[in-house]
């Protein structure tokens, strides 16, 4: 899974995320969901992580989903 695939159903991907990722907040999402460079600094801010480890967990994330689409297919 990328970027654009996880925005393409953003209302079953948000779900997804938010049991990855309980801070995130759906009032940000708007403005978050058109740009993945923001959403992951928006991620490291309210997960008390540094940009780096925000983007290696999205990262882990985004693979694990990838994965999961694989052996449902």
């Amino acid at each position: 899974m990328n970027w654009n695939d996880l925005t393409q159903n953003w209302a079953e991907s948000y779900r997804a995320l938010c049991n990855e990722f309980p801070r995130l907040e759906p009032s940000a999402m708007p403005f978050l969901k058109a740009d993945q460079d923001r959403f992951e600094s928006y991620l490291a801010a309210t997960h008390d992580m540094s940009l780096k480890e925000a983007q290696d967990a999205f990262d882990a994330y985004l693979n694990r989903h990838l994965e999961g689409a694989r052996h449902s297919a």
